[in-house]
């Protein structure tokens, strides 16, 4: 298996123009948001599970690759899967399976309406078109820039 640093170089080549590289600040995030949003109204299929049960899955699956790669990463993750399922929980007490459903299709696309927009001022092509693997980089790759500004290593 690849090396987290082998990952993020990786990434990082598709990754050089500023304008690209703010754009994806913004994007990645919305449409991890959306994919855990969209999960998350996803009927339980029984009685003994809750709403959400999908999301969380989802969100169990990727802390698992991520922990495989670096334990500090995978907790910092964690952190985000922590919020943005709250985030989505609370949504939907609020808006409903529908409404939360719309508005997480309608961010996901304008972000990747954004993501593409900047990868034409790179004038390269996403990386997951290359790997799919790296649809769960882009957003590890985020948060080990952010744990290096903080003094954190991954």
């Amino acid at each position: 298996m690849r090396s987290i640093h082998d990952w993020f170089a990786s990434y990082s080549a598709d990754h050089q123009n500023p304008v690209n590289r703010a754009i994806h600040w913004v994007c990645v995030p919305v449409i991890m948001w959306a994919v855990i949003a969209a999960l998350w109204t996803i009927p339980s299929v029984t009685a003994w599970t809750r709403q959400g049960l999908w999301a969380a899955l989802a969100m169990f699956a990727a802390y698992l690759f991520y922990h495989r790669l670096s334990r500090k990463l995978a907790y910092a993750m964690a952190i985000v899967f922590i919020v943005s399922g709250a985030i989505a929980w609370a949504l939907y007490g609020a808006l409903g399976p529908r409404d939360l459903l719309i508005l997480a299709a309608v961010l996901f696309v304008l972000a990747w309406i954004g993501q593409f927009i900047g990868h034409a001022i790179e004038g390269r092509r996403p990386a997951f078109l290359t790997n799919i693997v790296q649809l769960l980089i882009g957003p590890a790759w985020l948060m080990g820039k952010l744990m290096r500004r903080l003094g954190i290593a991954y």
